[in-house]
């Protein structure tokens, strides 16, 4: 007799994470930018314009939220979807090497056990940042993207944040455990482990982990 394959419900958290990439894919595919910054700790942030939008559930009004997000600034999300602030400096922003201001304002944002997702209009693309580290991109371009940030937050979820190293010392694991992974390509940056979302990060730990996932 048959199983069912148990299907994971998501965290509240989870579903604050995949509505944000849903929306950052948006507006990276019309060519502009954002940054969603989550806030598990304390951000340091200023308002660069008066806040005339009182906070509100980002599950109640997610075109409202979009529309703000393409402001200057972050928009500051609570763990339970709240709205906190939008169009905010981030404090004291720290350089993200070899890319610009928006950048540098997500990996600051994600100090401290936070998370930030940004849209870049150079590039694009969507980058999740974990705890000071670039964790993965995503391609708003890659058919049906859309419907694999469910599967964007798990991999996020499952690797944790420990897991994770700069994206430059990234090695990349062997073609046999790629094969195993069901790993459609490699690239210098990470591994690609669904069409269109790159994942950075240690190869060995991945590994490990990636075998978990493979097994749910």
């Amino acid at each position: 007799m048959a199983t069912k394959k148990k299907i994971k419900v998501l965290s509240k958290k989870e579903k604050v994470e995949k509505l944000l990439i849903e929306i950052s894919l948006k507006i990276a595919k019309e060519g502009k930018g954002c940054i969603f910054a989550i806030e598990e700790q304390p951000i340091p942030y200023e308002h660069l314009i008066e806040q005339d939008i009182k906070p509100f559930d980002i599950f109640q009004y997610p075109r409202r939220l979009e529309a703000l997000a393409v402001l200057d600034g972050a928009c500051i999300i609570t763990l339970d979807g709240q709205l906190k602030a939008y169009a905010t400096r981030i404090a004291k922003a720290k350089t993200f090497s070899g890319y610009g201001t928006r950048h540098s304002a997500a990996y600051t944002a994600s100090l401290n056990k936070n998370t930030a997702i940004m849209a870049s209009e150079e590039d694009r693309k969507v980058k999740i940042f974990k705890n000071g580290v670039l964790v993965m991109q995503m391609d708003p371009f890659e058919k049906n993207i859309e419907y694999q940030t469910k599967e964007a937050v798990n991999i996020l979820e499952s690797i944790g944040i420990g897991s994770v190293a700069s994206v430059t010392a990234t090695a990349l694991a062997p073609a046999s455990y790629a094969a195993a992974f069901g790993i459609s390509a490699a690239t210098p940056a990470g591994l690609v482990l669904v069409p269109g979302i790159i994942l950075f990060g240690t190869s060995h730990y991945l590994i490990r982990e990636l075998l978990k996932h493979k097994k749910k």
